[in-house]
């Protein structure tokens, strides 16, 4: 190690708690048996339903009393969710309203599969203090963290664990539970003017998309998209382009929702499961941030990576109390690519993230409205031997009497990820005032293997007392927490 890095390194104790993915934490999810038609040309999800339908009372009985006993323990309310699966695939059965309730839960179980949400990996956290501050000791912070989880066929969620940091700056994390639940979309409303900018960004704001537009309220409903939706359909024989423009505006509806978890689930049994085409392969990396407006009301934030498989976009996560999520797209040119983080504050009225809209440097963007992002200003580009590849944040910025810290993450020889610090200006954060030449914390031998080796990587470290706890993903695998010196981190830093 070079002088340098031997500094640095006296600032970071590593701590012992490491947390695994564990193939345990299930959810129960929705299945198709295939898709493929049989010869006799009906699909296998009628056949399977013609079976159960044959079966009869006493097979009824006892093959459900036998799912239930193996499954219901692990599942919250297995049966809402087997009725819920069992009305999706109903429209296949002529007289569904005369199945019996036992044949509708077998049914729905026929048409439900566990899926491990953690079966491959667990990584990438981020560290906010917790809603809930009651019931504890003097010195002590409850606080949730997130966490990318994934599992079959690579497919990412994102998963909560609730802790406490003591007074010393130990750090505790709950036991999650026995069973995981995933949120229900619900209804919501939509705003015109973010229909239209998404439009214009996807190159379809066309006459058809405007002639919607027009027939619904600046906050719209469902109700209202469909009733406008079905009086263009009725004119496509002089709209040519309403099918597509019809597409593209489901679509969008699709991908802006809210999600709502059960009142009698925790904080840590909650997973964020995919449920819009944006995020058909996964919902990655979210960067949670505890905001405070101008009025004083706090929620809180959290940007992430939409992935369909084909595209990557960043979108917005809006909560009060993590059991109710809204869900929006995001625009403007610095709204692109992967790593967006949002300042945890207005700076002169404005909305303010970080944003690596062109792959490779650190930028910050403004919004006015949280949703379209515009003007990004590059303040640090690849210069030191670590970072030479491209940069990138890890967590939004955190306020301290000396500027905006900000983790980053760079990456150099080897696809080798390390974290390092930069300073930015408190009332204009464009202005970049401190830079470490050296990472703060590289990969050690213990954490270099993995499901992608050689990284370590955070969505976000929260300042408790003089301490930057800073939880961090080992090689796309597992989690651990360094504890930095804060005051000799922010020495460093300083002009």
């Amino acid at each position: 190690m070079t002088a340098a890095e031997v500094s640095l390194a006296a600032l970071v104790t590593r701590t012992d708690l490491v947390l695994r993915p564990d193939p345990r934490r299930v959810i129960a999810k929705l299945f198709l048996p295939g898709q493929e038609m049989l010869i006799s040309g009906e699909s296998r999800a009628t056949a399977v339903i013609g079976r159960v339908l044959a079966m009869s009372r006493p097979e009824v009985a006892a093959t459900l009393a036998a799912t239930m006993t193996a499954f219901s323990g692990r599942h919250r309310d297995l049966e809402r969710t087997l009725e819920e699966h069992f009305v999706l695939v109903a429209h296949r059965i002529v007289d569904h309203g005369a199945v019996d309730r036992a044949r509708r839960l077998l049914i729905g179980a026929y048409f439900t599969q566990e899926f491990s949400v953690e079966a491959a990996a667990l990584f990438n956290p981020s560290l906010v203090p917790h809603p809930d501050q009651g019931g504890l000791e003097p010195g002590e912070e409850r606080v949730v963290m997130s966490a990318r989880a994934v599992g079959e066929g690579h497919l990412s969620t994102v998963v909560f664990h609730t802790g406490v940091v003591g007074p010393a700056a130990e750090v505790r994390i709950d036991d999650p539970g026995d069973v995981s639940v995933a949120g229900t979309r619900r209804p919501t409303s939509y705003e015109r003017d973010a229909f239209r900018r998404i439009l214009t960004q996807l190159g379809g704001y066309d006459e058809s998309a405007a002639f919607v537009l027009e027939r619904v309220p600046s906050r719209f409903t469902d109700a209202h998209l469909d009733a406008a939706v079905t009086e263009l359909a009725s004119q496509r024989l002089t709209r040519g382009a309403a099918a597509e423009t019809i597409d593209r505006i489901h679509r969008i509806a699709a991908c802006n929702y809210e999600l709502e978890f059960p009142a009698t689930s925790a904080l840590g049994e909650r997973v964020i499961w995919p449920s819009s085409p944006a995020e058909g392969r996964g919902i990655e990396d979210a960067r949670f941030t505890r905001f405070r407006d101008d009025d004083g009301s706090v929620s809180y934030f959290a940007t992430y990576t939409a992935f369909d498989g084909a595209h990557v976009a960043p979108q917005l996560l809006e909560t009060v109390d993590f059991r109710v999520f809204r869900v929006s797209q995001l625009t403007g040119a610095g709204a692109r690519n992967k790593g967006m983080a949002l300042f945890p504050r207005r700076i002169d009225g404005r909305y303010v993230a970080l944003s690596r809209w062109d792959r490779e440097n650190n930028a910050v963007v403004t919004s006015d409205d949280c949703r379209t992002w515009t003007g990004p200003t590059t303040l640090q580009t690849p210069e030191h031997p670590w970072e030479l590849i491209q940069l990138g944040n890890c967590g939004s910025p955190i306020e301290t009497p000396y500027g905006w810290l900000v983790l980053t993450h760079g990456v150099g020889p080897m696809r080798v990820y390390g974290i390092g610090a930069i300073l930015l200006d408190l009332d204009d954060p464009r202005r970049l005032v401190g830079r470490l030449s050296q990472p703060l914390l590289t990969p050690t031998e213990d954490e270099r293997d993995g499901y992608v080796p050689n990284v370590v990587y955070s969505c976000g470290a929260l300042v408790h007392h003089d301490t930057l706890v800073l939880p961090y993903g080992c090689s796309d695998s597992s989690i651990r927490i360094a504890l930095v010196d804060m005051p000799g981190l922010l020495d460093r830093l300083r002009p």
